[in-house]
């Protein structure tokens, strides 16, 4: 019985490039901040933010589908792993929205002012 190495450098280069790309693009959108996308609003939060946040979680969800080997995984486990980690990252979302903005409105409707 023999085993072959099979060498993954091809694909770790590729995943490298693909992350950088999506990280460089991430920067330079922080740097010039676009005016159409900052001053735009969507569902309480600019579009720029939006897009950090998508580009964040596509970021997080290649991380795992390349260096955690899901791609090799049964359908159904990786249906758990990434259905549950979007409805936590959702719910997460959500609850900053929310909090935040009750939050700025007790700050700006109170008598309770901005000391920080």
């Amino acid at each position: 019985m023999s085993h072959e190495h099979v060498s993954n450098t091809n694909r770790i280069w590729k995943v490298f490039i693909i992350l950088s790309v999506v990280t460089i693009f991430e920067v330079i959108l922080g740097i010039i901040k676009p005016e159409p996308l900052h001053m735009t609003n969507l569902v309480g939060m600019n579009l720029l933010n939006w897009i950090f946040i998508i580009l964040t979680v596509f970021k997080a969800y290649f991380i795992v589908w390349a260096f955690m080997h899901m791609e090799g995984e049964t359908p159904a486990l990786r249906r758990a792993v990434v259905w549950t980690v979007i409805f936590l990252i959702l719910y997460l979302v959500f609850i900053l929205l929310v909090e935040g903005h009750y939050v700025f409105g007790v700050f700006k409707n109170a008598t309770i002012k901005w000391n920080f």
